[in-house]
């Protein structure tokens, strides 16, 4: 496979829900994780739900990180795909760790394609791009 990047997909629970519906520590976790991830911010935006619940999505020169949480629950799922410089794992642990998660799911991806099913270098093709599941693990602290 030519791998052109990393995206971790991450379920977590038993958050506190006062963490989960703030918006502004919803924006410094998110910052702070593109800072540990080593990645490069390009555009940011944050959305508070009524009656409760964040969004928020980084634009990154290396891809993106999402995360949508739901307080009443102490859920929060979180997307991270950086390809180029950067380390997701960092990122994806700074937001466990400020988000007080209790207990996480991630899945990994690498993502790319593989040349003899299509891409750059191959003529045109009606293959579906790869995309494998590397590891899943329920992380329990």
């Amino acid at each position: 496979m030519k791998q052109l990047g990393t995206h971790l997909v991450i379920d977590a629970w038993q958050c506190p829900a006062d963490l989960l519906n703030d918006p502004e520590r919803i924006r410094r976790a998110i910052l702070d994780a593109v800072a540990a991830g080593e990645a490069t911010l390009i555009d940011f935006c944050v959305h508070q739900f009524s009656p409760h619940g964040v969004t928020a999505t980084a634009t990154l020169a290396e891809s993106h990180i999402a995360i949508h949480t739901w307080p009443e629950y102490g859920y929060f799922a979180a997307d991270l795909f950086f390809c180029g410089r950067g380390n997701p794992h960092k990122a994806a642990r700074y937001l466990e760790v400020a988000l007080q998660a209790q207990q996480v799911n991630w899945r990994e991806f690498k993502r790319g394609f593989e040349p003899e099913l299509g891409g750059p270098d191959a003529s045109a093709s009606t293959a579906a791009p790869v995309a494998p599941l590397v590891e899943t693990g329920i992380v329990r602290r």
